[in-house]
């Protein structure tokens, strides 16, 4: 059984510098070994959602400039899985959900540099799968109760974003996590513990300094697919936090 993640990716730079976080994510890609990985990126939006359907290795989608032209050699070639998208397909669609498949698309940085760092050659088949993040939260947590169960069988569902993510708001000569992304955040950690579904589904007004960490919510909303995919019956975890650049996080929950 492995449990579905939320992991903060951060910025492109995570695949070839090393962090806090890019040591958890080699570690924490040691102590597991799925069947299969199916991640919902910050990086592929959709007004319905779409899952990656393809039995080949995955072009490598650098959706980023002003990097370094080593980020831009980097190959991850992760194959898809037809057969696994299509049953994901099927529970969506049980559930009412509309989704389309997708035979063409890549892994963008969302997908690639977290799973670079977690498993730094392809160990198994990856299901890449959009975001709406118009959607409210209570649907995006139900998105992700329909795959409630494939934990059972070894396949790892990542949602792939940050929590606190406003590009604006960085402060690239902190030395220290600006207090209010450490405020929100504690916030979250806090109501996620105690599985208080109601303030998290209303954490834009409820949470502290909410529209500074969130301007807008695409790398948010994983958190919400991941959850909703966990076995309420468990409490979540968090099994890394860290912060950059004063407010990016890179806070990482087990459900």
């Amino acid at each position: 059984m492995i449990s579905p993640i939320f992991v903060g990716h951060g910025s492109p730079m995570m695949a070839i510098q090393d962090s806090a976080c890019t040591e958890f994510l080699l570690d924490y890609g040691k102590k597991v070994s799925p069947k299969a990985i199916v991640i919902f990126t910050a990086h592929w939006e959709t007004e319905v959602l779409t899952i990656s359907s393809t039995d080949d290795v995955y072009d490598t989608i650098y959706d980023f400039g002003g990097f370094p032209k080593e980020l831009f050699q980097i190959k991850y070639p992760a194959k898809g899985s037809k057969a696994l998208a299509a049953q994901l397909a099927e529970r969506f669609q049980a559930k009412g959900i509309q989704v389309n498949l997708d035979a063409d698309r890549g892994l963008d940085h969302g997908s690639w540099v977290p799973l670079l760092r977690m498993f730094p050659t392809p160990v198994c088949p990856v299901i890449q799968v959009s975001v709406n993040p118009y959607l409210p939260p209570a649907e995006q947590y139900r998105i992700g109760e329909a795959l409630r169960g494939l934990d059972q069988e070894d396949i790892l569902i990542i949602g792939s974003g940050a929590t606190v993510h406003n590009l604006r708001a960085l402060n690239w000569d902190a030395k220290e996590p600006d207090a209010w992304a450490v405020a929100f955040d504690d916030w979250l950690v806090q109501n996620m513990s105690a599985q208080n579904l109601t303030a998290l589904f209303n954490y834009a007004a409820e949470a502290p300094h909410a529209r500074m960490a969130v301007p807008r919510p695409e790398h948010f909303i994983p958190l919400y697919i991941a959850m909703g995919s966990g076995d309420p019956a468990r409490t979540p975890q968090v099994i890394h936090r860290s912060y950059e650049v004063g407010s990016l996080s890179y806070l990482s929950v087990s459900f």
